[in-house]
């Protein structure tokens, strides 16, 4: 099957080496947190899985919105990915994205976030896999959440 996009990235040493993606963007070494008894000190996978999430989220928002013909300004994406233990002696991840869209109004907003939480690649991914919490958070009001809905 063609793919549109493929990305390609080399880990390493896992959480204790270096990734390096082929076209040379991304070349850097990772490290354990030290939360999780590592040396700290270079970027981690939860965070490289904030990025992405983040930015394509992001951008799953701002498709919607062309949609529906709105305009947003200063929108802003924070992802939260935490790893835990999952009692099976595995770890899972869980994530929280706090969603910033000042230039819209509360229940449109809901309904943007809603809708690219159906569109974004990342959320079609974790749908069902890991708990995903989706948060507006504006300067309006107090910050807003909701678990993501499974859709089958």
């Amino acid at each position: 099957m063609a793919h549109q996009y493929e990305a390609v990235v080399t880990a390493q040493g896992g959480r204790a080496g270096r990734v390096k993606s082929d076209d040379g963007y991304i070349d850097f070494q990772v490290a354990i947190p030290k939360e999780m008894g590592g040396p700290g000190g270079a970027t981690n996978p939860e965070q490289l899985f904030a990025a992405g999430y983040s930015a394509c989220f992001g951008s799953a928002i701002a498709h919607v919105a062309r949609g529906q013909r709105l305009s947003l300004d200063r929108s802003q994406i924070t992802a939260r990915v935490a790893i835990d233990p999952d009692g099976q002696g595995g770890f899972g991840l869980s994530v929280r994205l706090d969603i910033d869209l000042p230039s819209i109004d509360e229940a449109t907003a809901w309904r943007l976030i809603d809708e690219a939480h159906q569109v974004c690649p990342y959320s079609n991914a974790t749908r069902g896999n890991i708990p995903v919490e989706l948060a507006l958070v504006t300067s309006r009001a107090a910050s807003l959440s909701k678990p993501a809905a499974p859709v089958s």
